[in-house]
């Protein structure tokens, strides 16, 4: 394939850096290719950035046969464009795609397209502390039919978007609400891929916690609804009693690429880590015996997002004083500034644009 490339003969004011929010604004250009069964993925291209032309009969609208990914592109103190274990984005959404019957994808070939995208819009990616160039590849359905069946044509795009720190309140703990009505995935469905069903079956629970005052969602297991999975749309993480314990992965969590650093991390500086089932009751108890020390979620968005108070029915707990846990603040720092060029990258996770 070629990869053709088109600019904008118009191009958008840039923003404020110091006014960025998250996935409002949007660059200049965007990449698109398309997939049909006589040609596999053709076309490839970069070009200006535009709607999509959509049947209202069209099968991502109706059956939510899509998959996404999300990665930042990073502006060192040089200037120099960093990129984050981008090649495990790719991999990840072609472990989507087979999951949601998806061709697959040239992962080498995307990837390149990707940076020569971001090459085209490095103007676009602001220098602010804490900013960075969102990055959304994504792929849907395009048949035009109605009919619960695998889509024979697909568009896969990719989109940037200058962003500020995913939550306004900045690298604070926030509040989170376990629910006990709603379950976001269960095993043997596609909880463990990134598909937008998975994220549409997450929001009513998202309002409720907000009308009560709470950032995140906690989700218990499909099941039993007992066992912890995720917060929000991000892993979690607990320090119990010096041991960083996570959710292990059971086929309804997202294998989170932050997850699978921040393990690698801990296990790094000899913290003791576990990857195992933890019920709410198990949490709720290490709270009460003074051992729950932390508690963090993780991702690419947010990198990671201390908690400060969780609600269970009419429980509240209050963790670590309302205030960032030293092990939260130290993967914080410790993967920030991998991303951003402050520290050396020991781990080979950065790629240069």
């Amino acid at each position: 394939m070629q990869l053709t490339i088109t600019k904008s003969e118009l191009l958008k004011p840039k923003p404020d850096n110091s006014k960025l929010g998250f996935g409002t604004i949007f660059t200049d250009h965007m990449f698109n290719m398309d997939y049909n069964p006589d040609n596999g993925w053709y076309n490839p291209r970069i070009e200006p950035y535009t709607p999509i032309l959509m049947d209202p009969a069209t099968t991502v609208l109706h059956y939510g046969q899509a998959v996404f990914e999300g990665l930042k592109a990073y502006k060192t103190d040089s200037g120099a464009v960093r990129l984050f274990r981008p090649k495990d984005n790719f991999k990840r959404l072609n472990r989507s795609c087979r999951m949601l019957c998806i061709p697959e994808f040239d992962e080498n070939f995307v990837f390149d397209a990707m940076k020569q995208l971001i090459v085209l819009e490095k103007d676009w990616i602001p220098g602010a502390p804490e900013t960075s160039l969102y990055i959304r590849p994504t792929v849907i359905a395009t048949d035009n039919f109605l009919g619960v069946c695998a889509s024979h044509t697909y568009r896969f795009f990719i989109i940037l978007s200058p962003v500020g720190a995913y939550y306004a309140e900045g690298f604070n703990p926030v509040k989170i609400w376990v629910t006990k009505n709603h379950v976001r995935a269960v095993r043997g469905g596609i909880g463990e891929a990134k598909a937008a069903g998975n994220y549409a079956a997450s929001l009513y629970a998202g309002e409720e916690a907000h009308k009560n005052g709470y950032t995140q969602v906690l989700w218990l297991d499909g099941v039993h609804q007992k066992y912890i999975e995720e917060v929000g749309s991000m892993n979690i993480f607990f320090v119990i009693d010096d041991e960083l314990v996570t959710p292990m992965l059971n086929g309804s969590i997202l294998p989170g690429i932050t997850r699978d650093s921040v393990i690698i991390m801990a296990k790094k500086w000899d913290i003791k880590v576990s990857e195992r089932l933890i019920s709410i009751d198990d949490l709720i108890d290490a709270h009460d015996s003074e051992k729950l020390q932390e508690v963090f979620g993780s991702g690419t968005a947010a990198v990671i997002s201390p908690v400060g108070e969780m609600k269970y029915g009419d429980r509240v707990i209050n963790i670590g004083g309302g205030k960032v846990g030293p092990v939260a603040k130290r993967l914080y720092q410790a993967i920030t500034d991998i991303q951003y060029g402050r520290a050396e990258d020991t781990m080979g996770w950065i790629e240069e644009v």
